[in-house]
């Protein structure tokens, strides 16, 4: 599990940082971070100017590195480690790593596609939390399948989901990033059978 600890001890770091800038006790400004790391639609589409020339590709990954405050990290880190847990134990770390990057970029994507106008910041690692949570459950979905059990479990979580997104975008007055959830939600469910490590067969 050490790539899952670092990973989350990564994530609460950052923030930490921002935290102490916050304060005006480093030299890096949260407003730099978010500059040079959050996502920025509008530079998808060219109608701002980068500030630097590989800053509309990296930044479907950086986003996700930086958050909005010690809520909202807490809140990624503990759904990532709980369920990441889980997903090591059924592809592997390098693979988990592999999950993290893809449903982050699919966040990215997700927001890129549905998000609002304007130069409005994306930050967080939500995109690959929901990822995880996806995978995992693509992957209780096939073995209730493959023993011939209901589905249901999968698709009472689903809609859970669905109505507490809906209900968090109103919540906090349409600032929610569902359209990252969304993306990274899809991108796990996708990605999730081929990162399955599959069973050794005895000899």
């Amino acid at each position: 599990m050490r790539a899952l600890w670092a990973l989350t001890v990564l994530l609460l770091a950052i923030e930490g940082l921002l935290q102490l800038s916050d304060l005006g006790l480093t030299d890096i400004t949260r407003r730099w971070a978010y500059t040079h790391g959050a996502f920025w639609r509008p530079l998808i589409f060219d109608e701002v100017q980068p500030a630097f020339d590989l800053q509309p590709y990296s930044m479907f990954i950086t986003h996700a590195f930086l958050h909005s405050g010690i809520i909202h990290v807490v809140m990624n880190t503990v759904i990532l480690l709980s369920i990441g847990r889980m997903v090591v134990m059924f592809c592997g770390e390098l693979r988990m790593l592999v999950l993290f990057a893809v449903t982050a970029i699919a966040g990215g994507a997700g927001f890129a596609l549905l998000g609002p106008d304007g130069l409005i910041p994306m930050v967080g690692a939500s995109g690959a939390a929901f990822g995880f949570m996806a995978a995992w459950k693509r992957w209780e979905f096939t073995a209730l399948r493959a023993s011939g059990r209901p589905i249901t479990p999968v698709l009472q979580f689903i809609g859970t989901m669905t109505v507490l997104n809906i209900a968090l975008h109103f919540g906090l007055g349409g600032t929610l990033a569902w359209q990252a959830h969304l993306g990274g939600a899809l991108a796990g469910w996708l990605i999730a059978p081929p990162l399955l490590r599959r069973a050794r067969t005895a000899r």
